[in-house]
């Protein structure tokens, strides 16, 4: 399969994706000249002045608007600000997480500006530098270099390609046109692949009714947990954060302590509130949960707090909820400690030195992105089966992305959806679940970031 994947990439990468350079060299221009502004706001705002005099003052011609080490003395050392504690070396912890909720004009400027940086440096700027004479950018797909068997991409990184960063993203995906003005930007996207192949290894009951059954939804059933909410007051917010900051964090081998602060932050953050409008905050405190509570690991959860209430959570989340999957956990990485290895269901061997989460997550990882390139394989030679002139231009995580050419839409997308959902099954009798796919599509003409769903 990697031989014959190597060969099926070594075409995508050769497809190449068309960038729109104009746009491209639009934008870098105009990050330049906000970036800029920022920065001298920071300096000369009446605002911004007492942070910038304060770190001028420390540091004079050594001042480094750049450094995080240098922001978080001035922050917390001088101007006596509450941080977020400190690192293992003893400096403050001055990443976006520890700054973020700081409510200075100063700070508030300082990450924008930070975030702009990022976008002009790594995304556009990565462009930039490797798109070639004709406009079209030719990403490297490698196969030999992650330790779980999975794709990696270099020069650029398209997986690094922002999405939930609406902002970031509004100003990089824009770059992404098909080859063709009739043509079509396609994505084909597996639905939640790493849980369902999670529970094809661990057999979880319930794990496998929450894949199985359409009218159960996991990330909802803990948002009500998580947030102590009844049915009828979730929002669509509060399940993504259930999702995102406390179940995957969960099945990824985090801990309550972690999850309890994402999930606390996250209501200012993107004020949360119930269906009903009110605060998330007001709502736990009607349910007599008044504050985060201690985030130290040596300290007891004390009642009343959203940090013994996440415990609990836990608690519960392991021992009944998927009582199951937390025993294979427990059996898998024994097993691994008696041989030195594992074998994943699609054939391959991990060893070496692995910690227990590394050894539990790995198979899933693995055997998920095995799923996607058994299937780009397959695509790409019905493909050439049919004389198609769509072309496959990219794997994006867990999904496959194309150039459709006017008119055969309906026949790629039909081809693809039947190799992702049908054939892959019976080629691989290990997959007891159904496999879903999303797809979007951008209109002819349009960029990657315009794309929506299509239903065919």
């Amino acid at each position: 399969m990697f031989h014959e994947g190597t060969l099926a990439l070594s075409q995508v990468e050769h497809n190449g994706m068309r960038i729109d350079t104009k746009y491209l060299g639009r934008t870098i221009k105009k990050l330049d000249k906000k970036i800029a502004q920022l920065s001298n706001e920071m300096k000369e705002s009446a605002e911004c002045r007492r942070v910038y005099k304060t770190w001028r003052k420390r540091y004079g011609v050594k001042t480094n608007l750049g450094s995080h080490e240098q922001l978080g003395r001035v922050l917390f050392d001088d101007l006596k600000i509450k941080g977020k504690g400190t690192t293992k070396s003893g400096r403050w912890k001055s990443d976006k997480d520890a700054l973020e909720d700081i409510d200075l004009p100063f700070v508030k400027k300082y990450l924008e500006a930070e975030k702009l940086k990022k976008a002009r440096s790594t995304y556009l700027g990565g462009i930039l530098r490797e798109v070639d004479s004709n406009g079209f950018l030719h990403p490297v797909f490698n196969l030999h270099t992650v330790a779980t068997y999975r794709s990696s991409v270099s020069d650029p990184n398209t997986q690094n390609i922002p999405i939930r960063d609406t902002y970031v993203a509004s100003l990089v995906r824009p770059c992404f046109i098909s080859r063709s003005p009739s043509g079509q930007i396609c994505e084909h996207d597996f639905s939640g692949i790493e849980v369902r192949v999670s529970g094809c290894y661990n057999k979880d009951p319930q794990l496998l009714t929450y894949i199985r059954d359409k009218t159960t939804d996991m990330h909802r059933d803990m948002a009500m947990e998580c947030y102590l909410l009844e049915l009828n007051q979730v929002t669509k917010e509060a399940r993504y954060c259930a999702k995102n900051k406390f179940v995957f964090p969960e099945f990824y081998g985090d801990w309550y302590l972690s999850c309890a602060n994402s999930l606390w932050m996250a209501i200012d953050r993107m004020q949360l509130k119930t269906a009903q409008g009110v605060s998330l905050k007001e709502h736990l405190r009607r349910k007599g949960i008044k504050r985060l509570g201690s985030l130290d690991p040596d300290v007891r959860p004390v009642p009343g707090t959203f940090v013994h209430h996440l415990q609990t959570v836990e608690k519960r989340f392991w021992e009944d909820r998927f009582a199951v999957y937390s025993q294979w956990k427990v059996d898998w990485w024994e097993a691994f400690l008696k041989k030195g290895y594992f074998d994943t269901y699609t054939g391959f061997r991990c060893g070496g030195l692995l910690d227990r989460k590394q050894c539990v997550n790995y198979p899933f990882q693995g055997s998920a992105f095995h799923c996607l390139l058994w299937c780009l394989i397959r695509v790409q030679k019905m493909l050439r089966k049919y004389r198609m002139r769509t072309v496959l231009i990219g794997q994006i995580h867990d999904s496959l992305l194309s150039d459709v050419a006017k008119g055969e839409l309906k026949d790629y997308t039909e081809i693809a959806h039947k190799i992702m959902t049908v054939d892959l099954k019976k080629h691989w009798r290990w997959i007891i679940v159904p496999m879903e796919v999303d797809c979007e599509v951008a209109p002819c003409g349009r960029s990657w970031l315009e794309k929506e769903k299509y239903n065919g």
